[in-house]
């Protein structure tokens, strides 16, 4: 029978040799094949050792668990690790296996385990988190870039982007956020619609993703980010799509199926 392998990723000494002595307990069958201190050093051990399970702390210096985790993918199954509930439970609702708040019990890790090991079960393809057509991986993908740059703003220590700076015919306008319609972006430029009108920029929206409150902004597709507070409604489309109504706006935005989770409340 073929050892069941697992790694650990925390960058507090004493919490992984906490969790490897619990799961030795409870799981005396998983075999740890290391420990890594950070997700850099998590996604190298994966490479090196191609485990079937990695138990990813959140928060972690350099690369944090959730880079890690976007990193090492489909691959594998993902526990998180985290005093931070909010970023666990939102990544476990897209399909992540599982996650344990800190400090964890045995009566938490044992429910845990047991997911675990019904994964491990199933068969190849239903196990998989995108099964055969991919949409549960995708939407988890999407998750995780929206946790990873929440999180690197938050190491930063920066405040959310309040006011973009864009160039309106001869002079320079400073547009706050809060009037934002929504962004759209091409190869070259973004586009900028507010209550005011619209103007173009030259900053691509991977990089305005990370520094707008995705508390308010979220991105529905790879070339669109929305204010939430300027949605009317969503109307689904086929094959996993839907298109967003702003208020008082005639025109409407696409929703790719990666995001479409994002309004499953609505």
């Amino acid at each position: 029978m073929t050892a069941i392998t697992a790694l650990i990723a925390d960058d507090e000494p004493l919490l992984r040799d906490h969790l490897q002595a619990h799961l030795a307990r409870l799981w005396p069958e998983l075999q740890i094949v290391g420990q890594a201190r950070n997700g850099r050093e998590a996604v190298e051990l994966f490479e090196r050792e191609q485990p079937q399970i990695v138990f990813l702390d959140v928060h972690m210096p350099g690369m944090n668990g959730i880079e890690a985790a976007r990193a090492i993918a489909r691959r594998a199954m993902t526990v998180f690790v985290t005093a931070y509930e909010q970023y666990a439970v939102q990544a476990f609702e897209q399909g992540a296996i599982d996650y344990l708040i800190k400090p964890f019990d045995e009566a938490r890790l044992t429910d845990t385990i047991g997911r675990l090991q019904q994964r491990l079960q199933q068969p190849a393809a239903a196990a998989a988190p995108g099964g055969d057509d991919g949409d549960p991986g995708d939407r988890l993908e999407a998750v995780l870039d929206r946790l990873a740059a929440q999180l690197r703003h938050q190491a930063s220590g920066k405040p959310w982007l309040q006011w973009i700076k864009a160039s309106v015919g001869s002079a320079v306008r400073l547009i706050p956020v809060e009037q934002i319609a929504y962004l759209r972006s091409d190869e070259k430029y973004t586009l900028v619609v507010w209550e005011g009108g619209e103007a173009l920029i030259r900053k691509p929206i991977r990089e305005l993703v990370d520094e707008l409150d995705p508390e308010q902004f979220v991105q529905v597709h790879r070339s669109v980010i929305v204010n939430l507070r300027q949605v009317a409604q969503i109307t689904r489309g086929a094959n996993e799509t839907a298109d967003v109504h702003l208020k008082g706006r005639t025109e409407t935005l696409p929703v790719s199926r990666s995001y479409l989770h994002l309004f499953r409340q609505m």
